[in-house]
This record gives C-alpha cells, sequence and structure tokens, in this order.
C-alpha cells in the first residue's frame, strides 16, 4: 500500500475519447486501490503534433472525469537526461546514426537487410550524431537507431529508430533542441526515472515490450513492471482522430462534443455519468481478451447509478394527444414524489383538472366500459370513446371511480392536466442512433460508405410544468419512455426573439436491446397486434367460426365459456402450425392470439385458463342418469380419445395435408358432439363424471391470486422490467402468501391447491391418477421456466412418489392419456361399437390377423428396398387397417400374440446358437439350462450368465441384441454401441462417453496417421480451445456455415463476461492470427502443424453417438506454402492417408473426389473427400476432408511474406486444411456390424484373440482344471510375444456361453476354445467373428495360423464391403432413372451441370414425402463429391440431368447422413 506509482501518458493532439477514459480510469482506479500515485504526463516528444490548445483540452476533459493526479509532468521536462542516455548507447556501440531514406529503411527492416551504417565507427556516429544535434541539412536526413537484432521475428527489435532530427520549435522548449526522442526510446526512461512502478499499456504495444525492456537493461536503470490490458474497441464507430475529424469537417455532428461521438464529452453530453464509467471500466479490470463491445454494456452500468436517482416527470407527443373530459373532476394542485422508492428526491407539483390529455397510442388501447389507472391519480372508468369520419379517436369521456384502490388488472397510463395556472412545458425530445451502421469495420473497408446520415430523430413533447425547472445536465426519466438529460433549459419568451426556447433533452440509453415502449399497456399492445389475422392456412383446418377472433373487447364477450372454447381452439390452431412447421412469424402471430384470448379469460374469470375445466359456474353439467353417462358419454369419450390418436399417428407420419385436415374436422365434431352431451370439454385422461363438480370456495380463490402474482413476478423479472417494479410484484406476492397461510392454516405450494370442504368423490383411482397427471405438468412447468434444481428435485420426488402410489393401488404402471379401467368394464375384443352393436370375438381376431399381415407385408418391401410407391400404398393400407381396429374395439391393435411367440422364438434360436457353438462342453451346458428353466420369463436364458454351482454370485443380464440390423437401424446402432461397451450415455443431450474399447479404435486410427503426417514433415502442436467472438467473425463465409453450430461461454461464475467467447467449432480463426506472425519471409514456409483435439458444434437435431455429436474428436492439419503447386499436391497426399485408413485400418472402401461448389468448404478454393456407402440405409457418408484454402484465409488474416524473386513485393501464403473424425468409428460399427453385434477389423481391433477355456464341469478334477488354466495362460503370453493382441477371459462365474456372446458383441476378429479334449490332442479351435466359421488348428502352429487368419479376417471385410458398395453404386441419365436407384437404396452417378440452383432443385426433387425408417431424416439426395475415378464418362453435349444445362461432370449423389 502506498508504493504503487502509475501514469497517465496522452499525446497533447486531440480530444479524449472513451478508449482514453479507460486508460485513465483504470490508472486512477489503482492509485485509489493501493492508495498510491498518479502522473499524468503529456508526451510531447514530437513537436509537430503539439498544440497548447489541446493541452487544455485535455486538461478540462480529465476534470470532467473526476480525475485528479497527484503530479503532472512532460516528457520534455527530461530531454537532457534522455540525450545523455542516448549519446551513452551510441559510446557503448549499441546505437548508430543511419541516413538510410525512410522508405529504404522500411523496406529494409521487413526484409531483414542490415543498413550499411551498422558497422560505422563510435567517432563516426558521434560526428554524425553532431550533425543531427545541429539541424544541418544532412543531420535532418539521418536518424539515431538502437542496435538490437535485424534478424528478430519481432519487427520491434530491428534496430529501432530512437531519435530524430526536426528542425522546429517546440511549444515548450523552443529552438533549443532540432533532435527528438521517439516515445518508445523516452517512455521506459521517464517511467523509469519519475518512480514509475506500474506501466499500464494495452495489449497493441505487447510487440513493444521486448523492446522497452532492453532499453532498461541496456541503460542499466530501475524496471518498471508492465501491465497490458485490452483497449476499448466499441461497435458502430469509429476511434481514429482522424476519422472524427472528417465527421466534424462534414458537418455531420455539432461538434466533438456530439452525443453521437465516442469522445469524453460527447458520451457525458448524451447522458453517461462518471460513476456509471468508473464502474463499467472497474468491472473490466485489466482483462487482455481483445473483443469488439456493444454499448449496451456501457448504458447498462449507468443506467444502475441513474435509476435510484433520476426524478420521474410525464411528456406526451404533442401531434397525438387526445383530450378526455372528466367533468366531475375538480381543478386542484397536489404534491407528489418525483421518485416512487427515493423519498430524497424531493416532490412535484401534479395538477389535475376537468380536461386531461393523454397519449394516442394509449387511447387505441381502451375500450369503453372498461376501468384505467392513471398514474398519480387513481381509476377512472371509460366512459365513452369519440372518434372522427375516419375512425381516429378524437376524444374520450371518462368517470372517477376513486374509491376503487385495485390497481392490479388495470390498464395504467400517464397524463398531463390541462389548466390555465400551470400551462405544459415545450420540449424536444432528440434521440441518437450509432453514426456507423456496420457494427465492425474491416481493415480495408472505407468508414465513409458506412455512414448513418440520419441519426438523429426529434419528436416535440407536451411536457410537464415541472420541467420548466430543469437545469442543463440534469437526468429525469419521463414515464414509460425512458431516461433523459437536459441539454438546454426551458427559456421563457425573450424580449428579443419574442419566442420561447423548448426544453432540449436527449434520450439516455439503458442498455435494453429492445426498444422502450412509449406508450400505451404492453399487455395491450401485444394482444392488438395480434387480434388482426388468422392465416388462410389455418382457417382450412379449423372451422371460422372456432378460431375465436374477437370483434369487440373481451367484456362484450357472451359468456366465459364462449371464450375458453376460443382458447380451446386457438391452442389447436397453434399445435396444427407447429406440426406442419409453418412459418416463425405465422406460428408467433397464432402464439401471441393465445397469450391475448387467455389474459382476456383470466380477465373475465379470475382464473387461469387451464384444458378441460371451463369456468366453474357453467360447467356443471345437467342431471343425467348414471346409465346413459356410463354408455353414451363415456363411449364418445372413447371416440375422441381413439380420434386424438388418429389425428397425432397422421400428423407424426406427415400424411397428406387433405388427409391430417379431414381427420381433425372429424376430431372437432365428436367433441362438439361430445361437449352436448356432457355438459363439459373433452380433457384426456378424465372420463366423463357422474356428478356436479364443486364451486370454487374462498381459500381455493385465494389459492389463485398467489398463483397469478407468482407468474407475475416471474414474467416482469424474464422481462427485465425495472427494478422497482419487480420489487412491488414481490411485495404484492408476499403479502397474498401471508394471507393465504393465515387463511388456511399451511404454506402455498404450487401445485397443492387447499381441500375443499366438500368435494364430490371421484372414483379414488381416477382420483390418484388425476394428480399424477397435474403433478408431471407441474414438474414440465417448472424444467420449462428453468426453476432452481432443489425446487425441480422435490417436484419431481412427489411425482414419483404419486406414481409409486398408483402402481400400488391400481397394479399397473401410470400411462399419460390411459385413466385407469373400472372394475366393471371388461378388456374383451367385444368392445361396445359406435352403434351400440357388438364385434364379435372371430371379427376381431381376423381383423388382427389382417392387420398382423399387412405389417409383415411392409416390413418385407423396405426389407427388399422396394419401389416408393408400392411402400407408400402398402403403409396407407396398414393405417387405415389399424384404425378401423381402434374404432371398432376400442383398443389400439397391440401385437400381443406375436409378442408371445417371437420372445420363445428368440430364446429357441439363440438355444441354438449357443449349442452350435459350444459342442465340446455339452454336460456343462445342459447343467445351465436346467436352471435357466426356472428363471422368470422376461429374463432370456441364454443371457443370463448363469453360473454353475458355487461360482459365485448369479449375474443377470440382457446381454444380446433385441433389433436386427435390417430392421431397425437405429435401435440396432444404439444398442451395438453401448453393448459392446463403446459408450456410455451422458446428461448432456449430443455427448457420450468414449469408453476404452472405442477410444482403443482411435488410438489405432492417431497411431497410423500421426506417423504418416510426419514423414510429410507436419509436427503436432495445440491452440486454446475458445476463440474471441472478433477472430471468430473475422472470416463472414467461413463462419456463416458455423455460426448456428458456435456454442458460446457467456458467464464466469455468476458473472456475466463483458463479451461472449465461442467454443472452437474449427480452429482457422484461432490459428492463422499466430501464422501472421511466425510467417515473415519465405524461409518461413512451408509451415506444416496439425492437432488432436475436441470440436464443439452445438446447434442441430437428432445426435447420434460417433456420427453426429456436439462435441467430438479430431486431428485438424493446418499448412502454409510459398506456392499454389505444393500446397495442391499436398492437398491429394493426405486425401491419399484418409484413404488408407479407411482402406487399410477400418476395412472399408472409399470413393475419392472433389465437393461440388454447394458442398465445399466455406471459405476454401476446393474440397477433397472420401466417401463412404451404408447398404443398410441406404445412405453414404463423408469419411474425411482435404481443403484447399488458396490465398482466402491468408488475406484475411494477413500471412504475407517476402519472396525473394519478387524483393519488396509482399506475397500471401496458400494455405490447406484436413480433417479426420471419430466419425470413422461409426462408419466401421455401420458396415461390418451385424446381428450379433460389432464386428471389428483386426488392425484397429485392441484385443484380437480372446481366449476361453470350456469343459469346465462338476465332474473336472481341481489338477485338470488348473491344467486347463495354465494352458490358457501359455497361449496368452505365446500370443503377446508374437505380436498378437491378445487376452483371456478366465473369470469363473460366468459360462463359456455367456462369454461366447459376450464377445462376439465386442467384435473380437478370433475367440480361441480350448477344453480338456483339445489339451490331449494338442490343438485348439479358432472361430472366426467375421464368418463364424470353426478351425480346429495345432498348438504348435498357433501364432503363425492365427496371424495369417487375422490377415485374411481383415481382407475378407473390405472384400464384402467392396463387393456391397460396387452392387450399390450406378449410373442414370435420366431423372426417372435417377430417382429408381435412388429409392431402391443406391447412390448414383449423373450428369451434372455443377450450379448450386440445381442442385437444390435435385434435393427437393428427390425429397420424399414421409420417412421410410424409423429415425431416418425424409431427405433428399445431395451431391457426394465429382468422383476422380467415375463410372462413366460425359458424352460431348450431354446435358445435366436436369435437362436446364450441359453437364460439367459426371457427379455422385446420394442420400447421405
Amino acid at each position: 500500500m502506498g508504493k504503487v506509482v502509475v501514469r497517465f501518458p496522452p499525446e497533447a493532439s486531440g480530444y479524449l475519447h472513451i478508449g482514453h477514459a479507460k486508460a485513465a480510469l483504470l490508472n486512477q482506479h489503482y492509485q485509489v486501490t493501493f492508495k498510491g500515485k498518479l502522473i499524468m504526463r503529456f508526451d510531447d516528444t514530437n513537436p509537430e503534433k503539439e498544440k497548447e490548445d489541446f493541452e487544455k483540452v485535455i486538461l478540462e476533459d480529465v476534470s470532467m472525469l473526476n480525475i485528479k493526479p497527484d503530479q503532472f509532468t512532460y516528457t520534455s521536462d527530461h530531454f537532457d537526461t534522455i540525450m545523455k542516455f542516448a549519446e551513452n548507447l551510441i559510446k557503448e556501440g549499441r546505437a548508430y546514426v543511419d541516413d538510410t531514406p525512410p522508405e529504404q529503411m522500411k523496406q529494409d527492416r521487413e526484409q531483414r537487410i542490415e543498413s550499411k551504417n551498422r558497422s560505422n565507427s563510435v567517432e563516426k556516429n558521434l560526428h554524425m550524431w553532431e550533425d543531427m544535434k545541429k539541424g544541418t541539412d544532412y543531420g535532418q536526413t539521418c536518424c539515431l537507431r538502437a542496435k538490437i537484432d535485424m534478424n528478430s521475428n519481432n519487427g520491434c527489435m530491428r534496430d529501432p529508430t530512437i531519435y530524430r532530427c526536426k528542425n522546429e520549435a517546440h511549444p515548450r522548449t523552443g529552438t533549443k533542441y532540432k533532435i527528438y526522442p521517439t516515445y518508445d526510446f523516452a517512455c521506459p526512461i521517464v517511467d523509469s526515472v519519475e518512480g514509475v512502478t506500474h506501466a499500464l499499456r494495452t495489449t497493441e504495444y505487447h510487440d513493444r515490450d521486448e523492446q522497452f525492456y532492453w532499453f532498461i537493461d541496456a541503460l542499466g536503470i530501475r524496471k518498471p513492471y508492465i501491465w497490458e490490458y485490452s483497449r476499448l474497441n466499441l461497435n458502430n464507430t469509429v476511434l481514429s482522430k482522424r476519422k472524427l475529424t472528417w465527421f466534424v469537417d462534414q458537418g455531420l455532428v455539432d461538434g466533438w462534443d456530439d452525443p453521437r461521438f465516442p469522445t469524453v464529452r460527447g458520451v457525458l453530453r448524451r447522458g453517461m455519468t462518471v460513476e456509471g464509467l468508473k464502474q463499467f471500466i472497474a468491472a473490466q479490470g485489466g482483462s487482455r481478451s481483445v473483443v469488439n463491445m456493444e454499448w449496451d454494456k456501457i448504458w447498462a452500468f449507468n443506467k444502475k447509478v441513474i435509476d435510484p436517482v433520476a426524478p420521474r416527470f410525464t411528456a406526451l407527443l404533442q401531434d397525438e394527444a387526445v383530450v378526455v373530459n372528466v367533468p366531475e373532476a375538480q381543478e386542484e394542485e397536489k404534491h407528489v414524489a418525483k421518485h416512487p422508492k427515493n423519498a430524497d428526491v424531493g416532490t412535484k407539483s401534479v395538477w389535475y383538472g376537468p380536461k386531461v390529455l393523454i397519449d394516442g397510442a394509449d387511447a387505441e388501447t381502451l375500450s369503453e366500459g372498461e376501468m384505467v389507472t392513471f398514474i398519480n391519480w387513481g381509476n377512472l372508468n371509460i366512459i365513452k370513446i369519440n372518434r372522427n369520419a375516419q375512425g381516429k379517436i378524437v376524444s374520450l369521456d371518462a368517470k372517477l371511480n376513486l374509491a376503487n384502490k385495485d390497481y392490479k388488472k388495470t390498464t395504467k397510463i400517464t397524463w398531463l392536466a390541462e389548466t390555465a395556472q400551470a400551462p405544459f412545458t415545450p420540449a424536444i425530445c432528440v434521440n441518437y442512433e450509432h453514426l456507423i451502421t456496420k457494427p465492425v469495420l474491416g481493415r480495408d473497408e472505407d468508414f465513409k460508405t458506412f455512414v448513418n446520415r440520419n441519426s438523429k430523430q426529434e419528436e416535440c413533447m407536451l411536457g410537464d410544468p415541472c420541467l420548466k425547472d430543469l437545469k442543463k445536465g440534469d437526468i429525469i426519466q419521463l414515464q414509460r419512455r425512458g431516461f433523459y438529460i437536459c441539454d438546454q433549459p426551458y427559456e421563457p419568451v425573450s424580449p428579443y426573439s419574442c419566442k420561447e426556447s423548448p426544453c432540449i433533452l436527449i434520450y439516455i440509453p439503458d442498455g435494453h436491446t429492445k426498444e422502450m415502449p412509449t406508450s400505451g399497456s404492453k399487455e395491450k399492445s401485444k394482444a392488438s397486434t395480434t387480434k388482426k389475422t388468422v392465416s388462410a392456412e389455418t382457417c382450412e383446418a379449423i372451422p371460422a367460426t372456432d378460431v375465436g377472433l374477437p370483434s369487440t373487447p373481451p367484456a362484450s364477450a357472451s359468456n366465459p365459456l364462449e371464450l375458453f372454447q376460443k382458447v380451446a381452439a386457438q391452442g389447436d390452431v397453434v399445435r396444427d402450425l407447429k406440426v406442419k412447421k409453418a412459418p416463425k412469424s405465422e406460428v408467433d402471430a397464432a402464439v401471441q392470439h393465445l397469450l391475448s384470448l387467455k389474459t382476456d379469460y383470466k380477465q373475465m374469470t379470475g382464473q387461469e385458463y387451464k384444458p378441460g375445466n371451463p369456468p366453474a359456474k357453467l360447467c356443471a353439467p345437467p342431471t343425467l342418469s348414471g346409465s346413459s353417462i356410463g354408455t353414451d358419454g363415456r363411449s364418445l369419450y372413447d371416440k375422441v380419445s381413439q380420434q386424438g390418436e388418429v389425428v397425432r399417428k397422421l400428423k407424426s407420419e406427415k400424411a397428406p395435408k387433405d388427409q391430417v385436415d379431414a381427420a381433425v374436422k372429424t376430431l372437432l365434431a365428436l367433441k362438439t358432439e361430445y361437449k352436448e352431451k356432457t355438459g363439459q370439454e373433452y380433457k384426456p385422461g378424465v372420463p366423463p363424471a357422474l356428478a356436479e363438480p364443486p364451486t370454487l370456495t374462498s381459500d381455493v380463490d385465494l389459492y389463485n391470486k398467489v398463483t397469478e402474482q407468482g407468474d407475475r413476478v416471474r414474467k416482469l423479472k424474464a422481462e427485465k422490467a425495472a427494478k422497482d417494479q419487480v420489487d412491488a410484484a414481490v411485495k404484492t406476492l408476499l403479502a397474498l402468501k401471508a394471507e393465504y397461510k393465515e387463511k388456511t392454516g399451511q404454506e402455498y405450494k404450487p401445485g397443492n391447491p387447499p381441500v375443499l370442504s366438500h368435494p364430490t368423490e371421484p372414483t379414488s383411482d381416477v382420483d390418484l391418477y388425476n394428480k399424477v397427471t397435474e403433478q408431471g405438468d407441474r414438474v414440465r412447468k417448472l424444467k420449462a421456466e428453468k426453476a432452481p434444481k432443489e425446487e425441480v428435485d422435490k417436484a419431481v420426488k412427489q411425482l414419483l412418489s404419486l406414481k409409486s402410489e398408483y402402481k400400488e393401488k391400481t397394479g399397473q404402471e401410470y400411462k399419460p392419456g390411459t385413466p385407469p379401467t373400472p372394475a366393471s368394464q371388461t378388456l374383451t375384443p367385444a368392445v361396445q361399437a359406435d352403434s351400440g352393436t357388438h364385434l364379435s370375438d372371430a371379427e376381431a381376431t381376423a381383423l388382427f390377423n389382417k392387420i398382423t399381415t399387412q405389417g409383415d407385408e411392409v416390413r418385407k418391401l423396405k426389407s427388399e428396398k422396394a419401389p416408393k410407391d408400392k411402400i407408400d400404398a402398402a403403409v396407407n393400407e396398414l393405417l387405415q387397417l389399424k384404425a378401423k381396429y381402434k374404432t371398432l374395439t376400442g383398443t389400439d391393435y397391440k401385437p400381443v400374440t406375436t409378442e408371445v411367440h417371437d420372445k420363445e422364438k428368440k430364446k429357441q434360436d439363440k438355444s441354438e446358437k449357443l449349442s452350435k457353438s459350444d459342442k465340446q462342453n455339452k454336460s456343462a451346458k445342459s447343467g445351465d439350462i436346467n436352471k435357466k428353466k426356472n428363471l422368470p420369463e422376461d429374463i432370456e436364458a441364454v443371457d443370463s450368465g448363469e453360473p454353475v454351482e458355487g461360482q459365485g454370485p448369479k449375474k443377470q443380464t440382457r446381454l444380446g441384441l433385441e433389433t436386427a440390423k435390417e430392421e431397425n437401424l437405429s435401435d440396432w446402432y444404439s444398442q451395438v454401441i453401448t453393448k459392446s461397451e463403446m459408450i456410455e450415455y451422458y446428461d448432456v443431450s449430443g455427448c457420450y462417453v468414449l469408453r476404452p474399447w472405442a477410444f482403443a479404435i482411435w488410438e489405432a486410427i492417431k497411431d497410423f496417421f500421426d506417423a504418416e503426417i510426419k514423414k510429410l514433415g507436419v509436427q503436432n502442436c495445440y491452440f486454446p480451445m475458445f476463440v474471441s467472438q472478433a477472430a471468430l467473425e473475422k472470416e463472414k463465409s467461413h463462419i456463416a456455415d458455423f455460426a448456428p453450430e458456435v456454442a458460446w461461454v457467456t458467464r464466469s461464475g455468476k458473472t456475466e463476461l463483458a463479451e461472449p467467447i465461442a467454443v472452437r467449432p474449427t480452429s482457422e480463426t484461432v490459428m492463422y492470427p499466430a501464422y501472421a506472425k511466425w510467417v515473415q519471409s519465405h524461409r518461413d514456409l512451408p509451415l506444416k502443424l496439425n492437432q488432436w483435439c475436441n470440436v464443439v458444434r452445438w446447434e442441430f437435431k437428432h445426435p447420434q453417438p460417433f456420427l453426429r455429436t456436439r462435441e467430438f474428436l479430431w486431428q485438424e492439419g493446418h499448412t502454409a506454402f510459398a506456392t499454389y503447386e505444393e500446397a495442391a499436391e499436398e492437398v491429394l497426399q493426405i486425401l491419399d492417408l484418409y484413404a488408407r485408413v479407411y482402406e487399410e485400418l477400418l476395412a472399408i472402401p472409399v470413393v475419392k473426389g472433389r465437393k461440388t461448389e454447394k458442398e465445399k468448404f466455406a471459405g476454401g478454393d476446393y474440397t477433397t473427400t472420401i466417401e463412404a456407402f451404408i447398404s443398410a440405409s441406404g445412405r453414404a457418408i463423408q469419411g474425411a476432408t482435404s481443403h484447399h484454402l488458396g490465398q482466402n484465409f491468408s488475406k484475411m488474416f494477413e500471412i504475407v511474406f517476402e519472396d525473394p524473386k519478387r524483393p519488396g513485393e509482399k506475397q500471401f501464403a496458400f494455405q490447406n486444411s484436413w480433417g479426420l473424425t471419430t466419425r470413422s468409428i461409426g462408419v466401421m460399427t455401420m458396415v461390418h456390424g451385424d446381428n450379433m453385434g460389432l464386428v471389428l477389423p483386426p488392425r484397429v481391433a485392441s484385443v484380437q484373440v480372446i481366449i476361453i477355456p470350456c469343459g469346465i464341469t462338476n465332474a473336472l478334477s481341481e489338477e485338470d482344471k488348473e491344467a486347463l488354466m495354465n494352458k490358457c495362460n501359455q497361449y496368452l503370453q505365446r500370443l503377446l510375444n508374437a505380436g498378437v493382441r491378445t487376452q483371456a477371459d478366465l473369470r469363473d462365474n460366468y459360462s463359456p456361453g455367456w462369454k461366447f456372446n459376450h464377445w462376439e458383441l465386442k467384435g473380437v476378429p478370433i475367440r480361441l476354445e480350448v477344453g480338456p479334449r483339445d489339451m490331449k490332442k494338442t490343438q485348439f479351435v479358432a472361430v472366426r467373428r467375421d464368418t463364424g466359421e470353426k478351425l480346429t488348428l495345432p498348438e504348435k502352429d498357433a501364432e503363425i495360423k492365427l496371424k495369417s487368419l487375422l490377415e485374411e479376417i481383415q481382407a475378407n471385410l473390405y472384400n464384402k464391403a467392396s463387393k456391397d458398395l460396387k452392387e450399390n453404386m450406378a449410373v442414370a441419365k435420366t431423372m426417372e432413372e435417377f430417382q429408381k436407384e435412388l429409392d431402391s437404396g443406391k447412390i448414383v452417378q449423373i450428369p451434372f451441370c455443377g450450379e448450386i440452383e440445381c442442385e437444390d432443385w435435385i434435393k427437393k426433387t428427390t425429397a420424399r414425402e414421409q420417412d421410410l425408417e424409423p429415425g431416418a431424416p425424409s431427405m433428399g439426395a445431395k451431391s457426394l463429391c465429382i468422383p476422380f475415378s467415375p463410372l462413366c464418362k460425359l458424352q460431348s453435349g450431354e446435358m445435366c440431368i436436369s435437362g436446364k444445362e450441359p453437364a460439367k461432370f459426371c457427379t455422385l449423389f446420394g442420400r447421405s447422413y
């Protein structure tokens, strides 16, 4: 404390801007924090720029910032000292005088060429130095340079100039000196001499820090500590003095204090407070992150300062004011608080009278009969609205209702009374926009092309009479408009001009990105904008009468039930739009209208809208006999339920629109009929009640009030409303909760309304079912609102408890939409049909069998890859049969009878498979199977892992795959990767745990590829995963492709970051700024770097492990070359290595080629790729890519070098980038896996051979068992010594059969079986994973035979996949042929023009109308690549497959992952 000395060294050459303010305030912050000393030093080393009038300006600016330096100094105070230090350097041979012309010197420094004067003697240097000191003609051509290092990579160290000769007078020293030091030389000396301990400098001086310390060391003086911080870069403005001067000279601004300027004077004039600026700078602190910042961050800090103290006044738009006549009001004056929460601000006069004015926009939101709250007055009832011929409101008639103090549900508006005793104050509100329209200007962009020439707007206002008392600089808040600063006070009529001068108020931004509402109730404005239109598409689905667009205010609705129906209908409209994926604007409009209707409903009934709960007083059904409700009501209820299922199914299957509309129409008709019969709305899961429901009691009413107020508080917080507004709402909420507790004797708990004193007892099971439903809704609501974790956990716990109680009571699991069945109801197929007739068991069975047969037909067609129209017809017939079955039986079709059959068949198949693979230990097997007979039916015998007696704990597990690859590829894939222990699911969607079994494959790929690229001279490195926003957005076309996928870090702990930081989606923008530093000469090229790392790409749907994940591992290579030829050669070298990874390691054939213009890497010149094919889905997948970036990125990041062939001319580097990801593991799984599980190619398998002992029975002696184990260990050691990756599974709590299945599922290439009989015959059994073939091999040849077998397996897997690829790659010349081949699951080479529009057309034309397999998107075909070796060659004059343009290439198209 007390020892810190800092300095603020501005150059006296212009006005201070906000960047200087940051430097000054940051220095002051450290001075105050450490009770140190602040020196303000004018850097007056350049006599050309020094102007005494600017010194005065800067001192005024510093004073405005309330900065009080402890000492004022000038660099010129130390000129003699600095000169002596310079002469010492000359005498020590560390500096020399150079007469090289400036331009030549600049080129020499860039090319690292030493000056001819560098080797001059000390005597000659001193002689030339004297010429400089005298200011002779020759001396003026010279400069003094420090002799440091001309070969340094840091340009600042290449013999910088430290003195120059200027024969000009200095404002302070006159003509005493002819030579002046540079700032870089003078700064470290003066800092040291003046005792500065900490020199705060922006990061743009980072390269000069090395030079700073060199001077300190060379001169042997005290060393200050350099503390770096980032400069303040603000969007939509310029900080350059030259550019700001241009605005002043062009008359585009009022002067240097224009509120649009970033100068200290400008921002203070606009309403920025020094305290707000200080808080902002302190929050930034000494951060080194260089970011472009929005202005709203600064203004948000300022708002925190002014909001608690700014007095509140009123102003109305002069041309839009509307008269409100209140005849009974008396003209009078009262005093009210200027600030509702701060009495210290004082009071103001408010005048009342029979004639008041309000804003026209407010008037438009009002309706006759409505009660409105006039702020600072009370409630008034609107009696009449008077309009002119054009329909515009000209006046309103109102009546006082001051006795009514209920302000909760009323519209709040501002007003002014018209009275001769207190005339309005004329005012002009000025609003300024940004001077520059583009947030961040590129280095080569001319700021003049982005000038906003309409950045000032003025509005004439009728102001509060109290505004006459404002002084210049006073900050106020105009209610419901925002904060303003008085720029010019009101002046009464001048005797000279005979005019009064209005009060000029400048709007102060408050950090909101949205504009503040200027008039009209927020809720009503929202409602009014949505009551105008409903789309034609919506009207097709819902009858016009049900849309519910009120043409009159809600109060005039006939009854609450009618409004309830309108809300329900609009809810259906919204859901329908979302299912149809309507345009966002259309959905938003419908949602806003729904919210408006709900608000109207709440105002009318005093309770929230809840589906299925119509208004209490009107929902009581007519008295019906129990039998009539039990038949007609229940029957109708079931019909509605069934039809709802039909609609949902049609929508999920994306059926034709007319089909969906017809189903919706039927559903609405059934709901109407249900309502007519039962007198209540249809509610899913709640069958018709037998008695009238109870009306709300006072306790329930109070409970609802607490709920409503809680919603209001949450809404205010979400909208970031003013703090006083939120506090008031919270206070009301707490008061209501206290009242509720006092009345009911219990705490208010969301979702737990008070128990009614005499409720009608429903069936106990149904009551419990409804409780579970309500609690489930509550849990979902809490999660959607991102409620605190403990609150969510508590609600989930209660939900689970209710579900457990429901299961215990009913004996069945809770299922949404399936209420408990009354005991009297039977579950036979002979359910009462719509007509009252019964469907016989025989008819139900016949229909059931028809559905089963049709389902088999659909599956068969899909597996055979039949034409699309044939599959669609079969699917439609199946849906019709299911709908008919449901209509007639009242239940969904469920293949119950086939489930039992399938389960038994699976058991039989697996038992057969087990017996085949375990022939030599039949006795052990039979013992196992006998035990398995007593297992529960849902545990498959072969999967139980049942040990024999005495072998440890029993282990039951569903080990095998439960889905076939050809039936449901998505489920099969999910089961394979989890059951083979490749991945574990994680609690962040799209992220997965790579288990050792999968990571070993990645390591095998990494080891191979890493060794190969090192042969090419590539080196490994690592760059940070975080990217600044400015760096990421530098290459616009590049980042545009990644923008939706970028994940942003916005908080540190609970503190918001000043600017968000991106997590790398790729590393071009991370690495290339460093390349620009490292590449200076052709000698620095080629630069070849690679990093093995992770990347994050966030925004996508349907994540699939390995194939499409939010975070994945990859290698990314980034290289720079001097010539195009070198770069182009490497692109293909890397692509060949990628092909080798797939073909030689993963045994997957690939197609090598070049991407089309549409599919190439964003920002690159061209992209080469390898494409693989997955026949199970009929889709291709990109394996890896190698991009040639050209000079696009080097120009953006200025990666330039000096070419000796073109001296003095900078050349841009040619660049490549290339990457391979963990997606390769997923491709391998899809291509080779089968219905037994994973199949691993031997070259990437972490375990190539698994040894399993067999034949261990109770009859086997301990000696024989030990001998068998020793034999297994001998095999293990022999194979490991031979370089075969081997494990032995000697666990004694699993049977051999269980182990066979386990290791088959994990894909181990070879299983080595050895039993007692094998030992006697000195042999073993080898089982191939790829074919299942068993081979009996001699023990002595184990190493040779197994190594050979592994190579055979590798080759067989490749050949099998290669044959698959060839059979599924076709050629098509017409669109019909193309579509046919595509629908049969093939990838197709077609003639193609290469145009992006044509490619979009192909994709759209070939898109399916609905999914043909679960989980597969209904996508069209996209270009995969232009193959280097196409199946066919283009004929002369051949046209593109679209028939519009000549074909340029034979291009491979297909559906793709």
